[in-house]
């Protein structure tokens, strides 16, 4: 089986499309036949070598976390899944591996992909969808009829946050490029504003939560757009704001942290036509360096970069 893999941290001069064997998956784990992949940002972040602490030493390293595809193989202990299931969701955050033919991830990470979505629909929805999720329902206790700001609406984690936040009943407003206005319009934002020529910090309204899912924002202007007990939340953490997190009930920083619940709902409201995102290419495995490198140089898509396995 082929995969992208490096044997030493770096930048994208380090990616190989190569063999590799694959695991029999363990106690809780899932083998799956991977049909499409999303990439991400994390995906050059981890291979960067930005969070090592975690990844640790040992090489060669695979890439990619967010996955679509057909279960293969059950470790013992896995009850939901079962061979020829039809599944979305993430590989392990620590081995990755979804940007290649086959990948073996906890059966926590994934669940049965909805018949009415395609498969390559559903390889976008993990990592935005989960952290959108993270950040409005688990940081911030998001309850209906509360008023929400997204910073980034028209990148894929903030598309997922406003969708997210409007299923479960809130009033959305935001900000993004201008080219992406229209489209984040669609999605039943009340307000939405071109950040290049706005000041967030001078805007008038006041939100019960600002999620800045672009990672633009200081602290200091998320909290300013707050109401009483409002909470702001940050998707750019390090550990001065994890600090600073324990100390300030308005302020929480976010880590994708996949479970069984989100991806269910997530899967539930795509079933019902309430969530999805766009994709922007498809490229073959062959050509998934090429599309990393551009994305990773600032290439806009307009929509989700996926890598097909057939």
């Amino acid at each position: 089986m082929k995969r992208i893999q490096y044997s030493s941290y770096g930048g994208p001069e380090v990616m190989r499309v190569e063999d590799f064997e694959l695991a029999a998956p363990s106690k809780d784990e899932v083998a799956v036949e991977v049909k499409f992949a999303a990439i991400n940002p994390i995906d050059w972040k981890l291979r960067g070598g930005a969070m090592k602490i975690v990844t640790g030493k040992t090489f060669p390293r695979a890439m990619g976390i967010d996955l679509s595809g057909v279960v293969t193989a059950v470790g013992s202990g896995v009850t939901r899944l079962k061979v020829g299931d039809a599944v979305f969701g993430l590989a392990r955050f620590k081995e990755s591996g979804a940007l290649g033919e086959a990948v073996v991830t906890k059966e926590s990470f994934l669940v049965r992909k909805p018949d009415q979505i395609s498969f390559e629909e559903a390889a976008c929805f993990g990592t935005p969808g989960v952290t959108a999720w993270n950040g409005l329902v688990d940081k911030a206790k998001l309850k209906p009829g509360q008023n929400v700001f997204i910073n980034g609406c028209g990148g894929a984690v903030g598309q997922a946050a406003v969708q997210i936040a409007r299923l479960l009943g809130a009033t959305v407003s935001g900000s993004c490029s201008a080219r992406d206005i229209e489209r984040a319009k669609s999605f039943g934002m009340q307000t939405v504003y071109d950040y290049r020529t706005t000041d967030l910090a001078a805007i008038a309204a006041r939100f019960d939560v600002v999620y800045d899912t672009a990672a633009t924002m200081t602290v200091s202007t998320g909290l300013s757009m707050l109401r009483k007990n409002g909470v702001y939340v940050d998707l750019n953490p390090g550990p001065a704001k994890f600090i600073r997190a324990m100390f300030t009930r308005r302020f929480k920083v976010v880590v994708c942290s996949p479970r069984v619940e989100i991806l269910d709902k997530i899967a539930g409201a795509a079933r019902n036509g309430k969530f999805g995102l766009p994709i922007g290419e498809i490229v073959p495995l062959s050509g998934s360096i090429e599309l990393i490198t551009g994305l990773e140089k600032g290439r806009k898509l307009g929509g989700k970069g996926v890598v097909a396995m057939e």
